[in-house]
């Protein structure tokens, strides 16, 4: 029995017919791309450019979301040739196991697994952060003892329960209620960027790159960014190395568009409308996040910036406390958007693990009623909980984006090997300039990943390692392709 046994997408396919693993198929490309600029727009501009701009790349955190932004696209690409191709749940995990084989999937699918549910926990700590200070704004306040900077957060705990339930419920109720929230997401993101330009000092843009600055120490240490203890550069920030610094770090920004491919099953016409969803997505979010990164550090010297709130506080500084009360409901609306669709994303990744039996096969049967994989998103609900609440702010943001790169990364090689071993397949979309494009975005989302703090490279040696224990203990043995291969028989129906 091979490590690198791999699944048919004719497989892929036909498991999607099998009714207690039945998806309903119910998203058009409107949902799809509402669903991407849902989970992109949220924490990259509500809580990390302030953090990111103060600490790595002052204004010049403008061109760290172009360098993060670019990596995306290329990768976009990837996903949305293989998300029309074969559409199936599970996103990168689903497209690895047919065209790298069951290790590669296993590992891709446990890194999404990092992701998803830590990005969601992450993203429901900055809306706490945001809550509370909109209830502070307007006059009602929330408890010191159980809000955000407490032991226990428990505005962060009970934001994920209400959308668990939500997401179980159904995707399209899901969705209904994520349109609302983007409309009022992306209202307040046009009046960020509107209003602020009125209050734009060009002295607070120079210099746009702020020169290099060592370390305290400048010593490595275990914060120190991978490439530059491995190739033995002094650790600094700002400078050019803090712009890449800086693109390692927001690219936490922009995950959300790999989240549109797990819903592929759920898709109406997923061979037009996921491509669409994807690309679409992605495009009109970067182009909102450069604005509103010139406009925050033109309002604000980068050096002032609240890392905390930067877009309600940078109003609060001039004068506007009115405004900033509105962009704090704006960040409440937004981030809730962005752990919703991070939630729903993680449960479908399992959903597709379990059906395969990687993953206990109980967890992904779907409800009658409902057409969703309620056990799943129960559990991971919890468990996102339970992170959000019990764990510090600012401690998972590179830990989610390490374990989207090497998702990324394997996804980009998969494309020109699944070219070459299955021609025949029709593919309503093609990555251009194919394997150039390909192997450019997995090159780039390494060098990322090099750019991340070695404690991050540590946490995340420990994720793979616990996520191999439970691959070879649970899923090896029960694959079921594994299963089928020792058998010779199928165990579909």
């Amino acid at each position: 029995m091979s490590l690198l046994r791999k699944k048919t997408i004719e497989q892929s396919i036909a498991d999607t017919d099998e009714p207690e693993y039945q998806l309903k198929k119910r998203l058009t490309a409107l949902d799809l791309t509402v669903f991407g600029i849902g989970v992109i727009i949220g924490a990259g501009i509500f809580t990390l450019t302030g953090r990111a701009a103060k600490t790595y790349a002052g204004p010049g955190i403008a061109i760290s979301f172009v360098l993060a932004a670019i990596c995306c696209a290329l990768a976009a690409l990837c996903y949305a040739e293989f998300s029309s191709t074969v559409p199936v749940s599970g996103s990168a995990y689903t497209f690895s196991y047919f065209s790298l084989g069951e290790i590669f999937a296993w590992i891709i699918g446990w890194d999404l697994l990092l992701e998803l549910m830590l990005g969601a926990s992450v993203v429901a700590q900055g809306w706490s952060t945001y809550a509370a200070l909109f209830l502070e704004q307007i006059g009602l306040g929330w408890p010191e003892s159980i809000g955000p900077d407490s032991s226990v957060n428990v505005l962060a705990m009970l934001l994920v329960v209400v959308l668990a339930t939500l997401a179980t419920i159904g995707i399209k109720e899901s969705l209904r209620v994520n349109l609302v929230l983007v409309a009022i997401k992306l209202f307040v993101v046009l009046f960020v960027i509107i209003a602020g330009l009125f209050y734009v000092k060009g002295s607070n843009l120079t210099p746009f790159i702020p020169p290099s600055v060592p370390t305290e120490s400048g010593e490595v240490t275990i914060t120190t960014p991978l490439f530059q203890a491995l190739f033995g550069i002094a650790p600094s920030t700002f400078g050019v190395m803090g712009i890449v610094s800086g693109a390692s770090l927001v690219f936490f920004a922009f995950i959300g568009f790999d989240v549109v491919a797990t819903t592929a099953e759920e898709a109406k016409n997923p061979q037009r409308d996921l491509p669409r969803g994807i690309i679409g997505s992605l495009a009109i979010c970067t182009v909102l996040y450069v604005l509103v990164c010139i406009v925050i550090t033109g309002m604000i010297h980068y050096s002032d910036i609240n890392s905390e709130a930067a877009l309600a506080e940078a109003f609060r500084s001039v004068g506007r406390p009115g405004f900033a009360t509105l962009i704090s409901a704006g960040a409440v609306a937004g981030l809730t958007t962005v752990v919703l669709t991070l939630m729903i994303g993680a449960a479908r990744v399992v959903f597709a693990m379990s059906r395969d039996h990687l993953m206990p096969r109980e967890l992904g049967k779907t409800h009658r009623k409902w057409g969703t994989p309620y056990r799943l998103t129960i559990g991971i609900g919890i468990l996102v909980a339970l992170v959000a609440g019990l764990t510090p702010i600012g401690k998972l943001e590179e830990m989610v984006n390490i374990g989207t790169l090497a998702a990324f990364t394997l996804v980009s090689i998969a494309v020109p090997l699944l070219r070459r071993s299955r021609p025949d397949i029709k593919r309503s979309f093609r990555v251009p300039g194919n394997p150039v494009i390909p192997i450019l975005a997995a090159l780039i989302c390494v060098y990322l990943m090099l750019n991340l703090s070695l404690e991050t490279w540590l946490r995340f040696a420990i994720w793979m390692a616990l996520g191999f224990v439970v691959y070879f203990v649970y899923g090896y043995r029960r694959s079921r392709v594994g299963v089928e291969e020792r058998t010779g028989e199928s165990t579909r129906a």
